[in-house]
C-alpha cells in the first residue's frame, strides 16, 4: 500500500521551493508516494502549486505575531483551520507530516503530532521562525539548515542544511569577461525598497552602462515603472520581469546577485556559490534576514548593505569596484563552499523514510 505524505506551510517562495524540493526528491526515491501539499490561500502559493503539478489544498489562516490590528482576525480563522486540519489529517491518514515553516503549517503539524503521526520540521533560517519554535516541544525531528543553530532546536535538530531545487545544484562557475552581469531581485512578491535603491542608482552608473547587463526581478506592482526609468537611463539591454520562474538560469548568466536575505535566497545563494551582495529586509519578523546574511558575511561569502545604510550613490561605487575587481567575486564563491551542505534534499528524505519506517 502506497505511503502518504502531507508537507504543510507557505505564504512566501522562502517555504514553498524548500518544500518543493524534498516533494521532488521524496517522489524520486519511491514513485508510488502520494505526496498532499498544504499551505495558504495566497494566489502566488496556488500559481507555483499549479505550475509544479502538485495536489495542492489551501487552508485559510494568518499569520498572528507581528500583524497587530490583524491579530483578532487571525485568532477568529485559527479553529476554523484546526478543524480543516483535523479532517484533512482523518481524511488522507498520512504516514508522516512535514512542516516548512510559515503560519500554515503550525496547525496541522501540531494536530498531527497529537495524532501520533510522524513529524518533521525544516527550519530555513538561522534562528527558528514563530511557528517552528511553537512546534519544537511536539515533532519528533527539527531540520536546521546551519550547524551554530541546532542549540534552538532541545535536541531534536539534525543538521543537514536548506534544501533547494535540483536545478541549484547545476550552476556552474560564470566565466569572467569584460562585462558585469548583476541579478537584482527581491524575493518571489518583489521588493519596492530594492526596485527604488537600484533605479535611483542607475544616473549613478551611467558612466559604466556599456560594461553592464542588469537583469532586475520587479515583483508584479513595480514592473512597469522599473522598466520605465531603465529606458530613460539608457539601461535599454537590462532585462526586466516582474517574475522569474527559471531563476537558476538566471543565477547562471550572473557574476553578482543583488537581492534580500530570506532564507531560501540564501540557500541558493550557498547551492550555486554566487557572490552576493545583501540587503536584508528590516522589518523581518526576529530579524531573521540579517541574522541569516551575518552568516554569510562571517565567513566572506558575501557583503551586506543594511537599508538604513543604503545610499544610491553609495552601492553605485561598489558596482563600480567589482566591475574593476572581479577577483572579489571569486573570492566570495570559493568562501561559499564553507557552508554548503551535499544533497540536503537526499538527506532530508532519508530521514523521512526512518520516521515513517519506524511506524
Amino acid at each position: 500500500m502506497s505511503k502518504k505524505v502531507i508537507i504543510s506551510g507557505g505564504g512566501t517562495g522562502g517555504h514553498l521551493f524548500p518544500a518543493l524540493a524534498v516533494g521532488e526528491r521524496l517522489k524520486m526515491r519511491d514513485p508510488s508516494l502520494e505526496i498532499t501539499f498544504v499551505g495558504s490561500s495566497r494566489q502566488l502559493e496556488k500559481n507555483l502549486m499549479e505550475r509544479y503539478q502538485a495536489q495542492f489544498i489551501p487552508l485559510k489562516i494568518e499569520g498572528i505575531k507581528g500583524m497587530r490590528w490583524k491579530t483578532l482576525k487571525s485568532l477568529a480563522i485559527l479553529p476554523l483551520s484546526f478543524l480543516k486540519s483535523f479532517r484533512l489529517l482523518r481524511g488522507l491518514k498520512p504516514d508522516l507530516v512535514i512542516g516548512v515553516g510559515g503560519f500554515s503549517s503550525g496547525p496541522i503539524v501540531l494536530l498531527a503530532s497529537w495524532m501520533k503521526i510522524p513529524t518533521i520540521i525544516m527550519e530555513q533560517n538561522f534562528r527558528p521562525g514563530f511557528t517552528n519554535r511553537l512546534l519544537i516541544p511536539w515533532v519528533d525531528k527539527a531540520v536546521a539548515a546551519f550547524e551554530r543553530s541546532l542549540p534552538y532546536f532541545k535536541g531534536k535538530g539534525e543538521f543537514i542544511g536548506n534544501p533547494t531545487r535540483e536545478e541549484f545544484l547545476k550552476v556552474t562557475p560564470k566565466p569572467r569577461n569584460n562585462k558585469l552581469s548583476i541579478l537584482v531581485f527581491g524575493g518571489s512578491q518583489g521588493s519596492r525598497f530594492l526596485n527604488k535603491g537600484i533605479t535611483d542608482a542607475l544616473p549613478f552608473l551611467g558612466r559604466v552602462k556599456n560594461q553592464l547587463h542588469i537583469t532586475h526581478q520587479t515583483g508584479e506592482a513595480d514592473c512597469a515603472w522599473v522598466k520605465d526609468l531603465y529606458i530613460q537611463n539608457e539601461f535599454g539591454e537590462s532585462t526586466i520581469s516582474p517574475f522569474f520562474f527559471d531563476m537558476a538560469t538566471q543565477f547562471q548568466k550572473s557574476d553578482l546577485v543583488v537581492c534580500r536575505a530570506g532564507a531560501t535566497t540564501i540557500a541558493e545563494l550557498i547551492a550555486a556559490r554566487k557572490a552576493a551582495v545583501l540587503i536584508p529586509f528590516s522589518k523581518a519578523t526576529d530579524n531573521h534576514q540579517e541574522i541569516n546574511a551575518r552568516e554569510l558575511e562571517r565567513i566572506q561569502g558575501a557583503e551586506i548593505i543594511l537599508e538604513e545604510q543604503f545610499r544610491p550613490e553609495n552601492f553605485s561605487e561598489k558596482i563600480i569596484d567589482f566591475l574593476g575587481h572581479k577577483e572579489k567575486l571569486d573570492h566570495m564563491e570559493k568562501n561559499l563552499r564553507k557552508l554548503k551542505t551535499e544533497d540536503a534534499s537526499e538527506k532530508i528524505s532519508t530521514l523521512c523514510f526512518d520516521l515513517m519506517d519506524k511506524e
